[in-house]
């Protein structure tokens, strides 16, 4: 039995065995990966469940990372905020620098494969040092609104490879190569997302000093503007005015100033509420967030600007309704008034935070409908049917 049959039981019917179809057709072809990390969300998060399960149906599949400096990375942090349309400084040195740690990268890497796929920015400046196989450029992140001189000095790197993948239409550029959409997925499987029983989910929310004696409202994600924190507690003090609730906001915070500064305010709003919850949590805290999504009755998710995101397909595979806005990947994920609601205020969030809690028996009917819709659309089953097509198309 092969790690891939573990899915059977979440997967649709049906799906596992057209994945094992495919990867007969690919037998025999290498497959790499080339990410900036091992660690972290996004490309790291999807790599390491993807990674293992194609290794183990016999599919000649390697993951490789780069390495760099602290002005390496220094730079591609900054020239990735700039591709998200933040205002950063990109001096020539800088990037001439960025590009010349990917050549000596390039020298302790063995790029041999039918298909390499490079994920974000760390590694893209490889494609330069590129000998044989087809290479394609992967990016998780929306990239529609490029600052002008960082997507100048990108292009030129991005038109080297035979295809651009992006999570969402609307993410992507006009380029010179063909794209392709791959939604990003979730491991049913994970520490993140698997199964815990009523007596687990009490324990670890115990261990965080929390308390299920009334209705959870729980937030996670970044303590930063753009995820909306302050917000969602103006949210909640509407809601709290009709129904005795607590608000959970649980996420890591950065060292950037806007960051402690929002959490500050968030420090703030709880000294004076009892029932607002600040947890700053780990990078690493999986089960924790399981357990803070499967105690949660209500899930929100109230970004202003958000990437693709699965914090929501995250909380509706738990059987969770979700309260979340309009950015990224969000309105791709809820499906409104089906799997839970959209919303563009303050008022607006409240307002469908109070009808569900009048109405138990929808959030229960969300829940289930949310659990379906994930297991269609967003399992690391479909993403692995998508990148063995995707093989077979660029290197048949």
């Amino acid at each position: 039995m092969t790690r891939i049959d573990d899915y059977r039981q979440v997967a649709p019917p049906g799906v596992v065995d057209i994945i094992l179809k495919l990867a007969e057709r690919v037998r025999g072809r290498r497959f790499l990966h080339v990410s900036g990390g091992r660690f972290g969300g996004g490309a790291a998060e999807i790599l390491r469940a993807v990674v293992p399960i194609l290794c183990d149906m016999g599919i000649d599949t390697h993951w490789e990372i780069t390495g760099g400096d602290p002005g390496f990375y220094t730079t591609t942090r900054a020239l990735q905020a700039a591709l998200e349309g933040a205002e950063r400084v990109l001096a020539d040195e800088a990037l001439a620098h960025y590009v010349e740690m990917n050549r000596v990268n390039a020298k302790k890497l063995s790029f041999e494969a039918d298909l390499v796929v490079v994920h974000d920015v760390q590694p893209a400046t490889l494609v330069a040092q590129r000998s044989d196989g087809r290479w394609v450029w992967r990016c998780h992140f929306d990239c529609s609104r490029a600052q002008r001189r960082a997507w100048s000095f990108f292009r030129q790197f991005v038109a080297q490879y035979e295809a651009a993948v992006f999570s969402l239409p609307e993410f992507g550029r006009r380029l010179g190569v063909p794209q392709y959409i791959i939604y990003p997925s979730i491991d049913p499987l994970s520490e993140k997302n698997r199964e815990l029983t009523p007596r687990e989910v009490a324990t670890i929310l115990a261990s965080l000093r929390l308390s299920q004696d009334k209705p959870l409202l729980v937030q996670i994600g970044p303590f930063t503007r753009a995820q909306d924190p302050l917000g969602v507690v103006n949210a909640y003090r509407l809601v709290k005015k009709h129904y005795d609730v607590r608000l959970v906001l649980a996420g890591t915070a950065g060292d950037e100033r806007e960051s402690l500064e929002v959490l500050a305010e968030l420090r703030e709003a709880a000294h004076h509420d009892p029932d607002i919850v600040v947890l700053e949590l780990p990078p690493d805290a999986h089960l924790q967030i399981n357990a803070l999504q499967r105690g949660a009755t209500i899930v929100l998710q109230k970004s202003l600007r958000e990437g693709f995101g699965l914090g929501a397909a995250e909380a509706m595979w738990k059987g969770k309704p979700v309260v979340g806005g309009f950015g990224g990947g969000l309105a791709q994920q809820i499906i409104s008034d089906v799997t839970g609601y959209t919303v563009h205020s303050v008022e607006g969030a409240a307002f469908r935070l109070r009808h569900l809690l009048n109405n138990p028996e929808l959030i229960a009917r969300m829940g289930t409908a949310g659990r379906e819709h994930v297991r269609r659309t967003f399992l690391v089953t479909r993403n692995i049917t998508d990148y063995l097509a995707l093989l077979i198309h660029l290197s048949g």
